[in-house]
């Protein structure tokens, strides 16, 4: 059963892609509907995708019981321990899919030696803390998964013990209060700090450069009490990239873009609501994507059973393969591509001419992201086949899917600086 107290979501109208048809003029900064123009005569259509990206909460937790009732964190909420089977699920979807999904972490029982005891507010043991029991070969196991499959799986920090507690109770959340408001600054670069150690401990690899923050607290901008934001504290610590709904998100009203602001630097993006329940396991997943991210929690990909995790895995596969063989959508292969993705699809301003298309990406220079945009995916739509040429650009790589009577082609380009490009077809 969804535990109705624990994630509050809320629906958000599907994001639109702007599509330009030959041989007609300017359509603008791509809006939140689809927009389409030209006369199906010509044949011929393009697009900028609209990027999408699998996210998974609270990977890393190896008990998956729900322990709030005893002040212990809510966990993943199922009724059995996670085992290496677990990870490897995620690769196995990165892998059908040819991406790099994120797993947003919880390294608490991760700590081979009892760091978090000096790090306050992050544990219901506090000084007492002992990880003793999590300390096995399973470590190893897992690790060796995620570290010879980087290309299908990305750690992303979402925190050390989810919640945030005071003489052993628990309040939500880690990085934020219920309200969105930031907690104290030294605490919060503590937090990081022993995220960082505990990946050293299990060799995961450097620090991400991508956040979840838990229970989605989260607030945009400085919040009450703070002379800076989360945002701030990590851009200096190298991240680029904070997922989390708006829906209930502080200081929403000051976000730039409608489906992404940009707070110090940080690209935020509107995840919108998940498919599932935050604890809902072994149940083949139904629906369509709403909005950029494909959200879910890690039960979400599994079954009870882990020999039948694939079960699962297929069906999740079956359920997002076509957004990546559309016009409409990509899947990002990882998150790089995602906000660079996301930013042409949401600023760049697309023109056509005869045989031409005409790029021009000044709105899209002056989001001010810490991630340049230099790299866009275009897809064209055609009844015949046609070979492109890129003024000054490079046309990295050009794929191409025989449909019943066209031709669609992924245009992965290299814009360098240009602030404007041209790409020739015929």
């Amino acid at each position: 059963m969804k535990k109705s107290n624990r994630r509050h979501f809320m629906k958000k109208s599907i994001q639109g892609t702007a599509i330009i048809g030959a041989g007609l003029s300017s359509i603008g900064m791509a809006s939140d509907k689809t927009q389409v123009i030209g006369s199906p005569k010509s044949g011929i259509s393009a697009a900028i995708p609209k990027p999408i990206q699998v996210v998974i909460d609270d990977v890393g937790w190896w008990s998956g019981k729900d322990g709030s009732k005893y002040q212990e964190p809510y966990r993943t909420g199922i009724n059995r321990n996670h085992v290496p089977e677990d990870y490897q699920a995620i690769v196995e979807l990165g892998k059908a899919l040819g991406i790099r999904p994120q797993a947003a972490f919880i390294l608490s029982e991760w700590d081979r030696q009892n760091i978090l005891g000096n790090v306050p507010h992050c544990t219901w043991m506090g000084t007492n803390w002992d990880n003793s029991k999590w300390i096995g070969p399973w470590l190893e196991e897992a690790s060796d998964i995620i570290s010879s499959n980087k290309d299908n799986f990305e750690i992303t920090m979402h925190g050390l013990g989810h919640e945030w507690w005071i003489n052993g109770e628990f309040t939500r959340a880690e990085w934020a209060d219920k309200d969105g408001v930031m907690r104290p600054k030294d605490d919060l670069e503590q937090h990081i700090d022993a995220f960082v150690e505990i990946m050293r401990q299990n060799n995961l690899g450097d620090l991400p450069t991508s956040f979840v923050p838990t229970a989605f607290n989260h607030g945009f901008g400085v919040t009450p009490g703070n002379k800076v934001s989360m945002a701030a504290i990590l851009n200096k610590t190298g991240f680029a990239h904070i997922n989390t709904p708006f829906s209930n998100m502080l200081n929403k009203e000051n976000v730039q873009y409608d489906i992404f602001g940009v707070d110090s630097g940080v690209m935020t993006i509107d995840r919108g609501s998940d498919i599932l329940g935050w604890d809902v396991i072994g149940q083949k997943p139904e629906g369509e994507i709403n909005g950029t991210t494909c959200g879910m929690h890690w039960p979400n990909l599994l079954h009870e059973d882990p020999s039948r995790n694939s079960e699962i895995v297929d069906a999740w596969i079956k359920l997002l393969a076509p957004y990546h063989e559309n016009q409409e959508t990509i899947l990002a292969k990882n998150s790089l591509e995602f906000q660079q993705q996301l930013a042409h699809f949401k600023c760049t301003d697309v023109k056509s001419a005869s045989k031409e298309i005409l790029l021009d990406f000044s709105k899209t220079d002056e989001i001010g992201t810490t991630v340049k945009n230099s790299k866009i995916i275009i897809k064209v739509s055609s009844n015949k086949e046609l070979v492109f040429s890129g003024d000054q650009l490079n046309l990295e790589t050009i794929s191409t899917k025989k449909e019943s009577e066209s031709i669609l082609y992924t245009l992965r380009i290299d814009r360098s600086n240009l602030p404007h490009a041209k790409i020739k077809y015929d």
